[in-house]
């Protein structure tokens, strides 16, 4: 919470971001990512596949006192990310211009991993995350592929990891046609999380 964004729930609107090229998470995945990360101050937390900075601005202002390492492979990216972090006042977000999971190598042991963008490589980045994830913490990935549901799914089904959750959110949201209101379609996306546990 801070003046930009003066609420103590997520879900900041898309166009209060600076959006470029990228694709970018949409408010109410946001909101539900925040929720199922079960955020606080202090927690050290891994946005992977950032993009343009919008889940780590939410992810930020959800933990006073902790740090955001949002790692993302793009030039675009990048700079969309440090935008953004300008933008909302925070300070706490630490840029790791790299592609995963090589990027992911020697940072700090997180509380908290988010999983957005993989580049075909969820497999390989979901094993670093899993291995370098402090016990209690949370993972939470949000995937569109169904291929990557089924990936997540099942890498969280095994040990160290508690059973998951998930859900199918397929939002639609209200606008103006003509005279008139209807609900235009979001893509759908599943968001799937679970705790770790001692080995």
């Amino acid at each position: 919470m801070n003046r930009q964004w003066p609420y103590l729930v997520p879900g900041i609107p898309d166009d209060a971001f600076e959006r470029g090229s990228l694709p970018m998470t949409k408010r109410e995945v946001r909101a539900l990512t925040i929720s199922a990360a079960r955020l606080a101050p202090n927690l050290t937390v891994w946005d992977v596949g950032a993009g343009t900075g919008s889940l780590s601005v939410e992810a930020a202002l959800f933990t006073p006192g902790g740090r955001v390492l949002a790692v993302e492979k793009s030039q675009e990216g990048v700079m969309l990310i440090q935008k953004n972090s300008q933008r909302f006042g925070v300070s706490q977000i630490e840029l790791i211009h790299g592609e995963a999971p090589q990027a992911l190598l020697g940072l700090p042991a997180p509380e908290r991993v988010l999983i957005g963008g993989s580049g075909g490589r969820l497999e390989e980045i979901f094993t670093v995350c899993a291995k370098q994830l402090l016990v209690g913490g949370i993972l939470v990935a949000t995937v569109i592929a169904p291929r990557n549901l089924v990936k997540i799914l099942d890498a969280l089904a095994a040990a160290p990891f508690s059973e998951p959750e998930g859900v199918f959110i397929h939002a639609s949201r209200l606008e103006k046609l003509g005279r008139e209101n209807y609900f235009r379609a979001q893509n759908g996306v599943w968001i799937i999380s679970a705790r770790k546990e001692e080995a």
